[in-house]
């Protein structure tokens, strides 16, 4: 009796079969049907197969039927398990069970000398000669517009990267990992750097995390999506988990997409133990769900979390998230060019210095408020005694004091630790 044995696939095998998919092609091939388009048929209630030894998945086989055509989309095996027959067996199966549903014509298209065409062969298959394939990609945006409306995603306007005032440290961090690497691909290929697919923006509430992962889709000149973990939930009788199945689904429709998560730590927080824990599933399908993305060409997932620590160990490890940034308060530098912004109509009434100065425990976000605030008092003056003055240093001074600073010393000496422990650059 062999040491494997053949079962139904079942959606926690879904890294393991993506390692399997990684042995079983050369860094050059480029398959007819993509990995996305075979994990998702084998969701989808599609025949699949794996071979296993104790818990370790060693092989697959995944077919789609078309009435009574059957194609063969995968046949893959562990570099170590190859030559033992696992092959052949795992399509004798698929063959069987295309049969019972009435499939009498099964194809197989792959290119010449992948990972499979032995199975095939010692299983009857031949090979025709004289065929040629042909294949038509529609051009971007035609198929797209509706996915991206229905995902709530839109195309930002250019120039939101120019308009992050201040936070210069950060910019140049995100600048040479992340837009560089994906803006110069064939560039980065040639010096062997592989572009970011994956990354965490973490520090402090306010500090521009969002800012900056749209920053980046403007950019890059990619769809943006955000996608909120509770408006899926209500939006599904299903569950989070599948609810998320279904976004990803629909994702893998785009030619391209920075998708962004805030707040990440509701759906991949620090798990219990405990196996009635609601939140397993939904950390679970998020980390079988992101190798999967991370397959596909033209995405970035962005993460943001005001709590890195509260992450789940797991959803942290490299593999899955290229960087782990941190965005932090803006020191005085940032905090003048950002009151900068905020005041070029007014800028020779006030003194910036003093604003700076009086900011000291302010985010981009407290910076905004206090200038609006400020803005709003010299307008209501304008309105009741018609004195014509801009807004001025005692007006935004004014405001500053009335506005609660988002950060604590607390706040900074937490994320100060956090760099230290989980920053990944």
């Amino acid at each position: 009796m062999p040491v494997w044995h053949l079962r139904d696939y079942h959606d926690d095998d879904l890294d393991q079969a993506i390692q399997i998919w990684d042995q079983s092609r050369r860094a050059d091939e480029n398959r007819v049907f993509p990995v996305s388009e075979v994990m998702a048929a084998a969701k989808a209630g599609q025949t699949a197969v794996v071979a296993v030894v104790g818990d370790e998945l060693v092989g697959m086989a995944v077919a789609q039927a078309y009435g009574k055509r059957g194609w063969i989309l995968l046949v893959a095996l562990a570099s170590r398990w190859r030559e033992r027959g696992i092959g052949s067996a795992l399509l004798a199966e698929v063959e069987r069970r295309l049969r019972a549903m009435g499939v009498r014509h099964i194809s197989a298209l792959l290119p010449a000398h992948a990972a499979g065409t032995r199975a095939l062969e010692n299983c009857g298959y031949q090979s025709r000669d004289g065929l040629t394939y042909y294949e038509k990609l529609e051009p971007p945006g035609t198929v797209n517009a509706g996915v991206l409306d229905a995902l709530g995603g839109r195309m930002l306007p250019d120039g939101l990267w120019d308009t992050m005032a201040g936070m210069e440290r950060e910019k140049q961090v995100v600048e040479r990992r992340v837009v560089l690497p994906l803006t110069e691909p064939a560039l980065a290929d040639r010096y062997g750097v592989v572009p970011p697919k994956a990354i965490i923006l973490f520090g402090p509430p306010g500090t521009g995390k969002t800012s900056f992962a749209k920053a980046v889709a403007s950019r890059l000149g990619w769809p943006f999506v955000e996608l909120f973990p509770s408006r899926l939930a209500a939006d599904t009788n299903e569950g989070l988990a599948a609810a998320l199945r279904e976004a990803f689904a629909d994702l893998a429709e785009l030619d391209s997409v920075v998708l962004f998560i805030d707040e990440v730590e509701e759906i991949a927080g620090v798990r219990s133990g405990k196996a009635v824990d609601p939140g397993h599933g939904v950390t679970n399908e998020l980390l079988k769900l992101i190798p999967v993305f991370r397959e596909q060409d033209a995405r970035l997932l962005a993460c943001a979390t005001n709590s890195v620590r509260s992450l789940d160990a797991a959803f942290l490890r490299p593999g899955r998230f290229d960087y782990v940034i941190p965005i932090g308060p803006p020191d005085q530098a940032a905090r003048e060019a950002i009151w900068g912004r905020y005041l070029m109509s007014s800028s020779d009434e006030v003194d910036l210095g003093q604003l700076v100065e009086a900011s000291e425990m302010f985010t981009p976000a407290d910076i905004e408020f206090a200038s609006r605030k400020g803005a709003q008092a010299a307008f209501e003056r304008e309105v009741a005694h018609r004195q014509g003055r801009p807004a001025t240093t005692e007006d935004y001074m004014t405001a500053i004091a009335d506005t609660r600073p988002t950060l604590t010393a607390q706040a900074i000496q937490e994320f100060t630790e956090d760099i230290e422990k989980y920053s990944r650059l």
